[in-house]
């Protein structure tokens, strides 16, 4: 079985689109499970997954509540999951048809740990460019936006996520996954929103991504990644302020 663990923050707006796509593209929902983790949403995210519930009873649905934070909350996913494979899956990204059995034949295959090649919904140029190489199985070329497949057995071995780091929770586990020397790219394509980049601005967000890439490459800690995030999230909405007076 895969559980399929998904962490959500006020995501009403997308939730019932995102399980009726996991359902519709899996290749059996006899042998999924979906977990959602909330981190205390103030929306209608938990009536959205009881509305889920009701429209599909057959399906194993589980709907969690955990601290803030994707690390904590995909962890805390982890610890109720029954299935032999988790599968960490963003709000926003949608996985390929058969996902289900990719993931399965790439396990089978001797890959425990991977992810899937992926699209952005945006034609904008340089977006496309990003997507297009996440092909390669290049360590500067993964984000959890790709989603995250690994065994349980293999995730229980490098310890999870680390539920005590305040960002860069899936950077953390992919680095170690690739310092096992286990990944592997399954060569179907994910979608995923550009939401992020639409609200912050496309070039503006990715040179904070290169940025903090980098800063890890050269040794910075997690607390110095954290503080340049913060006084970048206060210098990007005090221009997002001025902008708009």
């Amino acid at each position: 079985m895969i559980s399929i663990i998904i962490p959500v923050l006020n995501e009403e707006h997308s939730i019932y689109q995102l399980l009726t796509h996991l359902v519709e593209k899996s290749s059996d929902i006899n042998t999924i499970e979906i977990i959602v983790v909330d981190g205390h949403s103030i929306d209608n995210t938990d009536g959205q997954v009881s509305a889920f519930a009701k429209a599909y009873p057959s399906l194993s649905l589980q709907f969690h509540t955990a601290s803030k934070g994707r690390g904590s909350q995909m962890h805390a996913g982890s610890q109720i999951a029954n299935g032999e494979i988790l599968y960490f899956l963003h709000a926003d990204s949608f996985p390929p048809q058969d996902y289900d059995k990719y993931i399965n034949q790439a396990v089978s295959q001797g890959n425990p740990a991977g992810c899937f090649r992926m699209r952005f919904m945006s034609w904008n140029w340089w977006l496309i460019i990003i997507g297009w190489f996440t092909r390669f199985s290049w360590r500067a070329s993964r984000g959890g936006d790709q989603s995250q497949y690994i065994t349980k057995e293999l995730y229980e071995k490098i310890g999870g996520y680390n539920t005590e780091i305040p960002i860069y929770e899936d950077y953390d586990l992919i680095h170690r996954l690739y310092d096992h020397g286990t990944y592997y790219v399954i060569s179907k394509w994910l979608k995923t929103s550009a939401r992020r980049y639409e609200e912050i601005g496309v070039y503006k967000l990715q040179w904070f991504y290169i940025t903090i890439y980098w800063k890890k490459r050269n040794g910075a800690t997690i607390d110095e990644i954290y503080d340049y995030y913060l006084k970048w999230c206060q210098t990007s909405q005090l221009q997002k302020s001025s902008s708009q007076n």
